[in-house]
């Protein structure tokens, strides 16, 4: 039998902060007639229009989809990226995973690369630069090739599409203690580098965005797999190690330009 949702209340502990040079603070606030039915979002949607009425500003937080698709809602929840469930980003996330009273201490992703911009809102086009640097493929212009024209293991196709299922929300990078993004970078990596598409650039592709990724700051992996703990969508640390070998290949064999 489901449990019956209720009205709970919730202590908050929110991160702060005006702008990217604002030192930033904790700031507390108590919530009550919380559904549990509710998501984590509608939560802070319920908590804003309380601060709108007494007259003071509203919390900033990343959303878009609300449907676990985007990857723009990013908080850390009680020290967790997205949170205390597995494999669900923060707006999937439901009050019924918190108890009467709880406190909840509600922070933005921390990276060098990630730059707050107010409050819990941060600044991650620098995924978008790691992108631009080489996740992409050529193709001829004109008429579409018919799909099944290429032939592709159901293995290769399988792994690509598991790969592919990363929505760049920042998590593997706010998790991590070394702020690092290969995650993020070996999974777009692996989408292109398991597929006969994504052959024109492979020579490059892996150097550049790795190259990239560490110019803008982010740290190196040491193998504390909190990233893979962390993904909402459950990528393997497996595609690192693929990076890895891309990134080997990439800087043997490349042609020079």
């Amino acid at each position: 039998m489901a449990n019956k949702e209720k009205d709970i209340t919730v202590h908050l502990k929110l991160w702060r902060q005006k702008n990217r040079k604002d030192k930033g603070q904790f700031d507390e606030h108590t919530l009550s007639g919380v559904s549990t039915g509710s998501s984590f979002l509608e939560m802070l949607d319920q908590l804003n229009e309380q601060l709108i009425i007494e007259d003071k500003a509203p919390f900033a937080f990343d959303h878009d989809c609300r449907e676990g698709i985007c990857g723009m809602c990013s908080l850390m929840i009680n020290g967790q990226a997205h949170g205390p469930e597995k494999a669900t980003t923060t707006c999937q996330l439901h009050m019924r995973s918190f108890e009467d009273q709880d406190t909840i201490v509600i922070e933005p992703w921390r990276s060098s690369a990630f730059p707050v911009l107010k409050d819990c809102v941060v600044d991650r086009s620098a995924f978008d630069k790691v992108i631009q640097a080489g996740g992409f493929t050529s193709v001829n212009v004109g008429n579409a090739q018919d799909a099944n024209a290429i032939p592709i293991a159901k293995e290769n196709a399988d792994l690509a599409m598991d790969a592919a299922a990363c929505i760049g929300c920042g998590a593997c990078v706010a998790s991590c203690p070394n702020a690092s993004a290969m995650l993020f970078t070996s999974a777009k990596i692996s989408q292109l580098a398991l597929l006969p598409q994504g052959k024109v650039e492979a020579e490059k592709r892996a150097a550049k965005m790795v190259e990239e990724m560490d110019e803008l700051g982010f740290g190196n992996c040491s193998n504390h797999a909190e990233c893979e703990a962390s993904c909402p969508k459950e990528i393997n640390l497996s595609n690192i190690a693929r990076m890895n070998r891309e990134f080997f290949k990439s800087k043997t064999f490349s042609r020079k330009d």
